[in-house]
């Protein structure tokens, strides 16, 4: 089998940062730094999120457009999960009258210039079959964080997030990508990533989603896991444990022995890679992630999570045979 690079990477807006981590007033009108951390890549398969579409902060360019450009990308989307500006402290002014999903691709290059975005993008130089794209709505509260230039916490409100899925044609069949940005709220972004699974149940195995989740460890891996379990037990078969329950508490005797009911088995989602990528300066934490299931873990090759001259996350990259 083929190798194919998969690859995903919170772009920060494709904002500079020095040596320490500090961020650099130098917003580029052409993508320049931006297009050579995306090319230095040389991803077959790239998730973006934090990106930005018109936006002032980032020189008014379609930074999805830009990042296809320089990986030679056959077909990509950008989901805006909101529409409107940065706000001067934290969060967002959102555009009251673009309020839902939009989704733009190679066909809508140059238009809606007077509708600044923000969101994710999923890119693949491989053919695809479907696309597939959702929103999610903001946690109802925020939480304190610390933010590139600023001392301290400051409060930041959650925000909409988005994902996209496609189902791309690999050298043996089709398989499904997912790329996602999700809350950082706790919980919130574990109901986010569950929703995903289910999103995406009609689709081709195998799977690989990824994005930066804002989850570490085995939370993401046993999420999905969970949630492909439930999906597979269903209501019928918790309606089938509990009569059996109830019938078995019928029939035994005073001094029965308890008897556990079988739990539903996760379905082998594992990581692809296991390196730390926040924050990108002195990695400490791995937000990021592709998570797979159906690929064997034979198929997985080499990984890295290189420094590049933008975002204060660092890019995570995986080899694998599809």
């Amino acid at each position: 089998m083929s190798q194919l690079r998969i690859a995903t990477f919170n772009l920060l807006h494709g904002q500079p940062l020095a040596l320490d981590g500090s961020p650099l007033d130098d917003p580029s009108t052409t993508g320049g730094p931006l297009a050579e951390a995306i090319a230095a890549l040389d991803a077959d398969v790239l998730a973006i999120q934090e990106v930005d579409r018109h936006q002032e902060r980032s020189g008014l360019i379609d930074q999805a457009a830009v990042a296809a450009k320089a990986m030679g990308a056959a077909d990509w989307r950008f989901a805006a999960a909101l529409h409107g500006r940065p706000a001067p402290v934290a969060g967002w002014l959102q555009d009251p009258a673009v309020t839902g999903l939009q989704v733009y691709g190679p066909d809508e290059v140059g238009t809606a210039t007077d509708l600044p975005s923000y969101g994710t993008a999923l890119l693949t130089r491989l053919p695809v079959h479907h696309w597939r794209a959702r929103r999610f709505a903001p946690a109802p509260f925020g939480l304190p964080l610390r933010v590139a230039g600023r001392r301290g916490l400051t409060p930041v409100p959650d925000e909409p997030r988005a994902a996209l899925a496609a189902v791309l044609e690999g050298e043996h069949g089709p398989f499904t990508v997912v790329a996602a940005h999700l809350s950082f709220v706790p919980g919130w972004n574990m109901a986010q990533l569950a929703g995903i699974r289910r999103w995406i149940a009609d689709l081709p195995q195998p799977y690989l989603v990824l994005g930066d989740f804002n989850l570490i460890g085995a939370v993401p891996r046993t999420v999905l896991g969970g949630a492909t379990a439930l999906e597979r037990s269903g209501p019928r078969r918790i309606r089938e444990l509990r009569a059996a329950r109830r019938a078995r508490a019928a029939a035994a005797e005073p001094r029965r022995r308890r008897v556990r009911e079988p739990r539903a088995r996760l379905q082998g989602w594992h990581d692809l890679a296991r390196i730390p990528t926040y924050p990108s300066h002195r990695p400490a934490v791995q937000f990021d992630h592709v998570l797979a299931v159906g690929v064997p873990r034979g198929a997985v090759g080499a990984s890295a999570a290189p420094r590049t001259a933008v975002s204060d996350h660092r890019p995570l990259v995986v080899e694998v045979a599809l």
